[in-house]
């Protein structure tokens, strides 16, 4: 079967809450180095450029980040970095992107990428967007999941038929898709071998996903379907009147449950990370001794297991252990490693208490 015309669809709106105090609504963490010298949305271009060339590049965006995004990514379309103009969740944004890739080619295969993860063997990788691409140029859905490597409650699951092998280069049927679960659920899916985590990544045809969407979701797809090209001048006023008439939900709820065509692929661990929070990126990061890092001077007495973030600043650290420690020159974060995910949770407190300016 021949490699079918393939697209990049990059959904890049979020805000990268638990991010703070470096990520901010006006620039979040996609648009930021992370991890490594480029951006994570540059990253998530980067890597795909072999299957993928800028011209099949479509960006889901909002209008406060457009520009930012058009500037990072110069060779892209800019008629195909589009903004929404208001977050609506992730189904509207991907039948959006398939209703403008279809004007094209309806048989045009869409790889739905989150703009803010980190793959660290990109070879691997594409090897599965090859193999995904193909089993979705029928009339399948085609999910990614990635071999577990520990009971993780902050993901959902996708559960496949028993005895599923990782790796295999053929889709199989998707038996269900779980909630993120309690710990001991956590752990029992890992126990059990064939529950894999839900990446977010996402192939089909152009077609195929709007069929579903005319199906499940049929004030989306009235929404998107009459649009003009996104080149024409009456495209982003046609986009300001439809959008707001869409259902506000996300694919795995608006389609990805209620859709008998899924398929999909337990792939092998191909370094897949989420960079969900301060802690992943801790784990990421390279350590001394006693499992410190750091990306300023410090000086580290008596101290563990420690994250420092801090540019152009001299840190020291006294008999403290296991914190994530971020400054910027109007906010100053200190939580323990453990609580990372809690730091989103701290952003609404921050808004409800009217600090806005430094969300």
């Amino acid at each position: 079967m021949n490699t079918p015309e393939l697209h990049a669809v990059i959904l890049a709106g979020g805000r990268g809450t638990r991010f703070w105090p470096r990520s901010r609504t006006a620039m979040p963490k996609q648009l930021l180095p992370v991890v490594g010298e480029l951006s994570l949305l540059q990253q998530t271009i980067r890597r795909v450029r072999d299957l993928i060339p800028p011209e099949r590049v479509w960006v889901i965006t909002s209008e406060l980040l457009r520009a930012k995004v058009r500037k990072q990514l110069p060779d892209v379309p800019a008629s195909q970095i589009v903004a929404e103009p208001e977050g609506r969740n992730t189904a509207p944004a991907i039948a959006l992107a398939a209703a403008l890739i279809a004007q094209q080619n309806p048989d045009a295969v869409m790889a739905v990428l989150p703009s803010d993860h980190l793959i660290l063997d990109e070879a691997g990788y594409l090897n599965v967007l090859e193999s995904a691409s193909r089993a979705a140029s029928g009339d399948k859905l085609v999910v990614l999941g990635i071999q577990p490597r520990y009971a993780e409650t902050g993901y959902g699951y996708i559960e496949f038929p028993q005895g599923v092998k990782a790796g295999r280069k053929t889709a199989v049927e998707v038996v269900s898709f779980r909630e993120k679960p309690e710990q001991s659920v956590a752990e029992e899916f890992l126990a059990a071998g064939n529950f894999y985590w839900n990446s977010g990544q996402f192939l089909w045809r152009a077609g195929t996903i709007l069929d579903a969407v005319k199906a499940h979701l049929p004030k989306t797809y009235k929404a998107v379907a009459s649009l003009p090209s996104p080149g024409s001048r009456k495209f982003k006023a046609a986009l300001a009147k439809a959008y707001p008439k869409t259902d506000k939900t996300s694919i795995d709820y608006g389609i990805l449950e209620k859709a008998d065509n899924i398929a999909g692929f337990p792939c092998k661990d191909f370094g897949w990370n989420d960079v969900g929070s301060w802690e992943a990126v801790y784990q990421l990061a390279p350590k001394d001794e006693r499992g410190n890092a750091a990306d300023t001077p410090v000086e580290l007495l008596d101290a563990s297991g420690n994250y420092v973030d801090a540019p152009g600043k001299f840190v020291a650290l006294v008999d403290v252990h296991d914190l994530i420690v971020v400054d910027t020159k109007d906010a100053l974060l200190i939580c323990p490693r453990a609580e990372a995910q809690k730091v989103s949770a701290l952003v609404k407190a921050l808004e409800k208490s009217g600090w806005n300016k430094l969300t």
